[in-house]
């Protein structure tokens, strides 16, 4: 994944997967979204997080799963 987008550092959040320049985990993102929370009440709860950075993420994860799906 693009590291302008997260970063990985044992010292912030326990290594946890982040938006870079944040202490939000990437996980966060996706916990909300799965919990039936849209993607607005992520950004107003994590405002450190731009829309734009958070919907990269989100089409990374969605290229990332269609580049590694097995063709049936």
């Amino acid at each position: 994944m693009d590291t302008s987008l997260v970063s990985r550092n044992p010292e912030i959040m326990s290594g946890a997967l982040c938006f870079s320049g944040t202490r939000v985990p990437i996980k966060n993102l996706f916990d909300y979204l799965e919990g039936a929370s849209s993607l607005e009440d992520f950004l107003e709860d994590f405002p450190s997080v731009s829309r734009a950075k958070a919907i990269a993420v989100l089409e990374a994860a969605r290229t990332h799963l269609a580049a590694d799906a097995p063709a049936t």
